[in-house]
């Protein structure tokens, strides 16, 4: 059952990550509407383009998880003069990180593309969406960095102002550059990337701005992190870190494989993921706040409290995900139709579709827990689960069901759908046997 006072907790900070992550997944069904404008092509290159992406920036996003992790602790402690310092340890580490993955994918874009593109055409505009993209990364540092910050203090709503506003930017720029409205230059699918980086660093300025002016009492440019600090949030930001530099490839490797089955799947399974990343909103939002609420309870020493916490975002997480799984059951060819032009890409999305529409509350479980056990500071299990899942389950089958014994797109779901029940399971029992209790930050 769940608390009525416990759910309003939850729930009031949770509502306002969820507001800003769907004005994010709704920029992204934007740039894909927009995109797909284009043609398949364009979109194929915009998805592939943007996985890779993720692979790059994937580095730094664990950042967001140590950061909040540790001021959830500290918040929890009692300690307001400190709440930001972790925050500082964040920027920096960010900053000495984006460097050489900046230089890196620079200098490797042409040829990663060239090993996952089968489509020459798809190449040649995956590439330079790429590395429009890829400039990105140390505002992407920045803002995860930020947005632990607030998250952990128990002030989601600056996330949600800041990055509305980045995502209103984000449009206009990136309809400008695609189309050439507004006397931009016509880019096509390059402007979107263009767009969206620009967007980004908007929002890096937006956030220093209200930290400064709030955020100096809790020692923000003032507290200079100690070497505890900055071991500490690596503890819990290079597990996050590896796992989603290697959940990014494995994206990468999976639109490899579909790509082996044809460019029109590669389109299709780009939306597909996009209105997945959409859908979930509601477990990613409520899980970040499950890491605040188990940190501070951890922080409070009280771990039984911090075991019900995850218990009950949980139980919240799963009904809010089975309502909005809803349209994918009862009308799928309308909302692929919204992306998809041409009514052999809808008959080839449909079934996949509705079979995510079932796995998404399986991904509810396995969101909320991950969040849950970062909190308490247990990046590594959570690493090794999802890892050995993914790379030793899903995508040696995928490779096997897909192109090679002629499964099609439909097999790869079916099977990434079996991936989501393990991951859930598996992250659960982690969460029953509470060996995280003793980790200390």
């Amino acid at each position: 059952m769940l608390d009525a006072v416990r759910s309003r907790r939850i729930l009031a900070l949770a509502l306002p990550i969820m507001g800003a992550m769907a004005s994010q997944s709704l920029l992204n069904l934007v740039d894909a509407a927009m995109v797909g404008s284009l043609g398949g092509e364009a979109l194929a290159a915009v998805g592939l383009g943007g996985y890779a992406n993720f692979m790059a920036i994937s580095l730094v996003l664990g950042l967001g998880a140590g950061v909040q992790a540790m001021v959830a602790r500290r918040k929890g402690e009692g300690e307001p003069s400190v709440y930001a310092v972790p925050l500082n340890a964040g920027l920096l580490i960010g900053m000495a990180l984006s460097v050489p993955i900046l230089l890196f994918f620079w200098q490797f874009a042409a040829d990663l593309m060239a090993v996952l593109a089968a489509d020459d055409a798809v190449q040649a505009l995956a590439e330079p969406y790429l590395l429009a993209r890829v400039c990105g990364v140390f505002a992407v540092a920045m803002n995860f960095s930020y947005r632990g910050y607030w998250n952990g203090i128990n002030r989601s709503g600056v996330y949600l102002r800041t990055l509305v506003s980045v995502h209103i930017l984000n449009v206009i720029i990136s309809y400008g550059l695609i189309f050439g409205a507004f006397g931009l230059p016509e880019l096509g699918s390059t402007g979107a990337g263009i767009g969206t980086t620009l967007a980004l660093y908007f929002g890096s300025l937006l956030y220093f701005i209200q930290t400064w002016r709030e955020g100096r009492a809790h020692g923000f440019m003032v507290g200079r992190p100690s070497r505890t600090t900055l071991v500490n949030i690596m503890r819990v930001a290079a597990p996050q870190s590896v796992q989603q530099l290697l959940f990014s490839a494995g994206l990468v490797v999976l639109f490899w494989i579909i790509g082996r089955i044809g460019t029109q799947e590669v389109a299709v399974a780009h939306v597909l993921i996009t209105l997945v990343l959409f859908l979930i909103l509601p477990a990613i939002g409520l899980g970040l706040s499950a890491t605040s609420l188990v940190g501070q309870a951890l922080g409070r020493r009280e771990p039984e409290d911090a075991y019900r916490w995850g218990w009950d975002v949980t139980r919240l997480a799963m009904i809010l995900l089975f309502l909005m799984a809803l349209p994918m059951w009862l009308v799928p060819d309308l909302i692929l139709g919204i992306f998809l032009r041409e009514p052999e890409l809808v008959e080839l999305g449909r079934l996949p579709l509705m079979i995510t529409g079932l796995a998404i509350c399986l991904d509810g479980i396995a969101i909320v827990f991950t969040q849950a056990l970062l909190g308490a500071g247990a990046a590594r299990s959570v690493m090794l689960v999802t890892l050995c899942v993914q790379w030793c389950f899903f995508l040696p089958l995928a490779y096997i069901i897909g192109p090679v014994l002629g499964g099609g797109l439909l097999g790869v779901w079916i099977l990434q759908a079996g991936q989501r029940l393990a991951t859930s399971l598996l992250l659960g029992r982690l969460w029953m046997r509470r060996q995280w209790i003793d980790i200390r930050l």
